[in-house]
């Protein structure tokens, strides 16, 4: 055998074990950066929880199969707050996935999708008598969100919402059954043997529970609703902006300010003449709707955007049943109706 030989010999496996390692670092930086843009605003860093449940319990961690973590990011939880990330890529999925394993050595659950075939009307009766109080009637959750009181709440721990779509197309009767047997440590959910349960009442309890699944949930959602408001306006640009400083008072809101588009990115003289923010709040509606939904805040203060193109002047607003729709919070629906109503009020008062 050649020098050149023996050197490809010994050299190629040392090089193929570096871009291995390489290639898995890289994967695990792509989960973190992933993690920190998409869950660590509800989840918590390194899952120390939130608004969303905390994801870095060693119980959770040994009890959740990959898939059913695969499966709860492409599809949310419809009627609740975490939304169906189905852009992601399977790739990015994967990435997200192996960071959140980091946090805890525990051993991974294989997926096991062997439905249980039992009664569910007698696991309604179980239900309704040792699992009703903290997951709420025909298991549609506890109150609150998360671990944090960012708005009130029964247990330090939201129960989850069985009965959901999202929750009963990722997890499967098995993980159900585990984690009823098992309990959750850390957690108010108990061990089956805290209730003499049999291995046949927690069947049972399983099929009352999958009997809530209605329909499949893919997380391709059609968001219907326009992303924002477009009102054209018939008068000149500056007295659209005094008709919408008018439609405000005249809708209780307190008028805060109004300023280029660009202010503060250029210098005054430069600012835009074209394009005007007007700043506005009502301090009632925005401490109600901060108090179902944290996240919020980050279209808060109201804003009504004026600009002129061409000759044509246009009144516009994000659209806040389109923000609904992302939120994924059901409770949070008939706020923003309310303010989809007055942001639209407001746009047709000051165009008309």
């Amino acid at each position: 055998m050649t020098k050149l030989a023996m050197f490809y010999l010994y050299i190629k496996p040392a090089v193929f074990l570096i871009l291995l390692f390489s290639s898995l670092s890289c994967l695990a930086d792509k989960g973190k950066v992933l993690y920190t843009e998409k869950c660590a605003i509800c989840h918590g860093h390194e899952g120390s929880g939130g608004v969303g449940i905390p994801l870095g319990l060693e119980a959770f961690l040994e009890q959740t199969p990959d898939e059913y973590l695969r499966r709860t990011i492409r599809v949310g939880r419809p009627g609740r707050i975490m939304p169906p990330f189905y852009r992601l890529s399977d790739h990015d999925i994967d990435a997200i996935i192996g960071y959140i394993r980091s946090w805890k050595k525990t051993t991974v659950p294989q997926w096991d999708a062997t439905p249980v075939k039992a009664d569910a009307r007698i696991g309604k009766q179980l239900f309704d008598k040792h699992c009703i109080t903290c997951h709420g009637e025909s298991g549609y959750g506890g109150k609150g969100t998360g671990k944090t009181f960012s708005r009130p709440r029964d247990l330090p721990i939201t129960p989850p919402s069985l009965n959901n779509q999202g929750f009963l197309n990722s997890a499967s009767d098995q993980m159900l059954k585990n984690i009823i047997i098992q309990g959750r440590k850390e957690t108010p959910m108990p061990a089956a043997s805290q209730f003499n349960l049999t291995d046949d009442d927690v069947d049972n309890l399983v099929s009352y529970i999958r009997s809530f699944q209605q329909t499949m949930v893919t997380g391709e959602q059609i968001l219907s609703e326009s992303s924002v408001l477009v009102y054209k306006s018939p008068y000149t640009f500056n007295e659209t902006i005094e008709n919408i400083k008018r439609a405000v008072i005249a809708k209780d809101y307190i008028l805060i300010r109004d300023q280029a588009l660009d202010h503060g990115f250029v210098p005054v003289k430069d600012e835009s003449k074209t394009h005007t923010m007007v700043y506005f709040c009502n301090y009632d509606i925005i401490y109600n709707a901060l108090a179902i939904d944290p996240r919020v805040g980050m279209f808060l203060p109201c804003r009504i955007t004026v600009v002129e193109q061409n000759g044509e002047v246009q009144a516009m607003s994000i659209n806040p049943k389109r923000l609904s729709q992302l939120f994924n919070n059901d409770e949070l629906d008939v706020a923003c109706d309310r303010m989809h109503d007055t942001y639209s009020s407001i746009l047709k008062e000051a165009t008309r």
